[in-house]
C-alpha cells in the first residue's frame, strides 16, 4: 500500500513514521523542501530512540526510513496512492483546497482521510467528488507513542471505507475507537472540551483557583495531568481555536471561558511561549508546581461532572459505544479509568445532582443527560447498587485494575491497566492479595498464570499518580508493607505461580515477577529496577530477592545503575526460565501450567517449601526438613497412584491426597 501524509509537521511527520514502521511505502509532502528536511530530522531521531529502547531493530528503523520519500508536488505525489491522510493546521479552507486537489489527482479507489481534532468530516469531504472515501483518522500526539486513533464517519462515509480505515489503523499498531457520527470534538474533545470550559468558569469566578483544580484532579481523581496544566502543553492557541470550531458548530453549547481568550490574546500560549495559566523557564518539558494539599477542599465530582455528561450524551445518540468512549478517555487523555467507571464510582446519583447545580448556576447546556437520569431514577447508581454505566457482579468478586479467570485446575490473574502499563496502584495490590488468598485456599487450583494485559508491559512498576492516600512516611511504609506481602503470598503458595512476561517489567513489575516460581518472556521484554534512578531504592523486595536469583554483583549493578536489559541477558543471568516469540507465549504458558496442574500437589508444595528454605536454612537443617517431607509422601495416596501409574505404563492421575 502506497500511503501519502500531507504535511511534515509535528503530526504529520509522526503519522509519516507510524505508516512506514507499519511497512507501507509513505510519501510526505509540504510546500517546501525545508519543511520536509526538518521532518524527516525528526522522523530519524524519534527511530534512534526507539532503537536505543528497543522497540525496533537497528534494520528496522533503517527500513522505515528507506520505505519514506518526500515530495513538494501534492498532485504528483498522490497518483498512485492508496491512501492520502491529510495533517496541516486546523483550518477548514486550507484542508479543503487540499481535498479538492486530492480528488483531482488520486486514484477513484483511494481512501481520503483527515487528521482534524474538530473540524467536520462532512464539510471537508464536500470538497470532494467522492465525499464516501472521506474519513477521519484522528491521531494523537505524539504520533508513534500514541496507541489511539479515533475513526470518524462523514455523512456521507461508506462502511466499506470505514472498515478499511479501522483495519490500516490496527496494522499501524494503533487501538482505534469508531466515532459513529460526525459531531463536534468527536470522542475525546467532546468530553475534554466542556470539562476544560467548566473548570475555567469556576476558577473565573473565583470558586476554585488554578492549583486547587489541578491538585485535585492529579492526586485525588489520579488524571495524569490538572486540566490547566493540560491546556499549557496543549496550547492556548490550539484550545481556543477548537473551543470555537465546536461553539460555531453547536450553538448550545456554553460560550468559551473567556480566560482563555484573554490568554490568547496576549500571546500566552502556554509551555511553548513560556507562559500561560502557569510559568515556565523554558526547559524542553517542565512541569509547573502543583502542592498535592492544595486541592483539599475541590468537589472531584462536581468538576468532572461536565465530561459524564458529554460522555453519556455519546452513547445516547450513538456516537460511540461505552466501551469505545472508555478507552479514548483512557489511551487518548491517559486518565487511569474510564469516564463511566469514575462516574460509577462517585454514583451517579452524585454526579446528577453536581449537574443539576451547574445548570442552575451556568444554563441548561449541564443539565443532566436523559441517559443520566433514567439511571438514578432506575436505582442504577453505579458500584454501590451493582448497576450504573456498567454491570457489577458482587462486590467481593469484582474487579477494576485485574482480571481474574478461575478454570479449574488453572487460574488466571491478569493486570489490567494497559493504558498505564499495567503500573500498580494500591487499589491493585488490594485487588491482588484479595484474589490470591482465594487462589491459595481453593482447593480446585493447582497452578496460577499471572501476565499484564495489551502487549506493551507485563508491569512497568508502581503508577506514582495514584498514590492519593501516600502523604506522610507512615503512608509510604503502610503501602510498602501490603506491596511487599503480595509478594510473600506470592511466593509462599502451595501452588507454582508462573509469570508470562510481555513487555516491560520494570521496578514494582519487576520485583514481582521475582516471586514467581517460573517466568517466562518474550524476546521484546526489557527488565529493570530504575528506582536510584528517581533516588528511591526498589522497595517490594528487589533488594532481597533479585541477589539470590541473579547473584550479588549483578544485583548490585542493576539496582545502581538502574538500567534496563533485554530478555535476551535476563535469561543468561538467570531472571527469566524461558524466552519466546511473542505469538508463541499464550501457548508456552499453556503448556507449562497443565504440565504443572498434572504433578503431585503436595509433593509440588514440599518442593516449593524446601528450595525457599535453601536461601536461608543451613545444609543440616535443609536436609533434615528434606527427610521429613520425603518420609511423609511414601505414604500418600498421590505416591501409591505413581506407582501404580509407573508399573501399568499410564498417566498418573494425582488428587492431592
Amino acid at each position: 500500500m502506497k500511503v501519502v501524509v500531507v504535511g511534515a509537521g509535528v503530526m504529520g511527520h509522526g503519522i509519516a513514521e507510524v505508516a512506514s514502521l507499519a511497512g507501507y511505502e509513505v510519501t510526505m509532502v509540504d510546500v517546501s523542501d525545508d519543511f520536509l528536511a526538518k521532518g524527516l530530522e525528526k522522523i530519524r531521531w524519534s527511530l534512534e530512540k526507539f532503537v536505543e529502547k528497543k522497540r525496533v531493530t537497528k534494520e528496522q528503523a533503517d527500513a522505515a526510513l528507506r520505505r519514506i520519500k518526500t515530495s513538494t508536488n501534492l498532485a504528483d505525489a498522490v497518483k498512485d496512492a492508496d491512501l492520502v491522510i491529510e495533517a496541516v493546521p486546523e483550518n477548514i479552507s486550507i484542508k479543503r483546497e487540499i481535498f479538492a486537489t486530492v480528488s483531482r489527482n488520486a486514484p477513484q479507489h483511494a481512501l481520503l482521510a483527515t487528521n482534524t481534532s474538530t473540524l467536520p468530516i462532512s464539510e471537508i469531504a464536500a470538497a470532494t467528488d467522492r465525499p464516501d472515501k472521506v474519513v477521519g483518522m484522528h491521531f494523537f500526539n505524539p504520533p508513534p507513542m500514541m496507541p489511539l486513533l479515533e475513526i470518524i464517519a462523514g455523512i456521507k462515509t461508506s462502511r466499506e471505507t470505514i472498515q478499511q480505515a479501522v483495519e490500516i489503523g490496527k496494522k499501524m499498531g494503533k487501538t482505534v475507537v469508531l466515532c459513529r457520527k460526525d459531531v463536534p470534538g468527536f470522542i475525546v474533545n467532546r468530553i475534554l472540551m466542556p470539562l476544560m470550559n467548566y473548570a475555567c468558569t469556576l476558577v473565573k469566578d473565583g470558586i476554585y483557583s488554578v492549583v486547587e483544580i489541578d491538585s485535585a484532579l492529579k492526586y485525588r481523581a489520579g488524571l495524569p495531568m490538572g486540566i490547566f496544566e493540560l491546556a499549557d502543553y496543549t496550547g492556548i492557541d490550539v484550545i481556543h481555536f477548537a473551543s470555537k470550531s465546536i461553539q460555531e458548530r453547536e450553538p448550545q453549547a456554553p460560550e468559551p471561558c473567556p480566560l482563555f481568550k484573554e490568554l490568547f490574546e496576549r500571546g500566552h500560549y502556554g509551555m511553548k511561549s513560556g507562559k500561560g495559566f502557569y510559568q515556565y523557564a523554558g526547559g524542553s518539558y517542565e512541569r509547573p508546581s502543583i502542592p498535592r494539599e492544595a486541592g483539599e477542599k475541590v468537589d472531584v465530582v462536581s468538576v468532572l461532572a461536565p465530561a459524564i455528561n458529554s460522555a453519556a450524551w455519546i452513547v445516547r445518540n450513538d456516537v460511540a459505544s461505552v466501551e469505545d468512549v472508555e478507552t479514548a478517555v483512557k489511551l487518548g487523555l491517559g486518565w487511569p479509568k474510564g469516564v463511566f467507571e469514575m462516574a460509577d464510582e462517585f454514583g451517579l446519583d452524585a454526579v446528577h445532582q453536581s449537574l443539576q447545580k451547574a445548570a442552575e448556576r451556568y444554563g441548561t447546556f449541564y443539565s443532566p443527560d436523559p441517559m443520566i437520569t433514567e439511571l438514578v431514577k432506575s436505582g442504577k447508581l453505579g458500584q454501590k447498587t451493582g448497576q450504573g454505566f456498567h454491570s457489577y457482579v458482587k462486590a467481593e468478586q469484582s474487579y477494576s485494575e485485574i482480571i481474574f479467570e478461575r478454570r479449574p485446575p488453572i487460574a488466571r490473574i491478569v493486570l489490567n491497566r494497559p493504558h498505564r502499563l499495567n503500573t500498580i496502584t494500591p487499589k491493585m495490590i488490594q485487588e491482588l492479595t484479595d484474589v490470591l488468598m482465594k487462589v491459595w485456599n481453593d482447593g480446585e487450583i493447582r497452578v496460577v498464570v499471572i501476565r499484564g494485559a495489551g502487549e506493551r508491559a507485563f508491569s512497568a512498576g508502581a503508577d506514582v499518580t495514584a498514590f492519593t492516600e501516600v502523604k506522610t512516611k507512615a503512608d509510604a511504609e503502610r503501602f510498602l508493607r501490603d506491596f511487599q506481602e503480595v509478594m510473600n503470598i506470592i511466593e509462599a503458595m502451595p501452588k507454582p505461580v508462573i509469570a508470562g512476561i510481555d513487555g516491560f517489567a520494570l521496578g514494582g513489575g519487576c520485583e514481582l515477577i521475582q516471586s514467581c516460581d517460573i517466568r517466562i518472556a518474550t524476546d521484546r521484554s526489557e527488565f529493570g529496577q530504575p528506582e536510584i534512578n528517581l533516588g528511591l531504592i526498589p522497595g517490594a523486595g528487589g533488594t532481597q530477592r533479585l541477589p539470590r536469583l541473579v547473584g550479588i554483583a549483578k544485583a548490585l549493578e542493576l539496582e545502581l545503575l538502574g538500567t534496563r536489559i533485554t530478555a535476551e541477558e535476563a535469561f543468561r543471568i538467570g531472571l527469566v526460565n524461558k524466552v519466546v516469540k511473542p505469538e508463541k507465549l499464550e501457548e508456552e504458558l499453556a503448556a507449562i501450567a497443565e504440565k504443572l496442574a498434572a504433578q503431585p500437589p503436595l509433593a509440588v508444595r514440599a518442593v516449593k517449601q524446601l528450595i525457599l528454605m535453601a536461601r536461608e536454612a543451613p545444609m543440616s537443617k535443609g536436609l533434615a526438613a528434606e527427610r521429613m517431607f520425603f518420609a511423609d509422601l511414601i505414604f500418600t495416596k498421590d505416591f501409591m497412584e505413581g506407582i501404580s501409574a509407573f508399573f501399568a505404563k499410564r498417566k498418573p492421575e494425582f488428587k492431592g491426597e
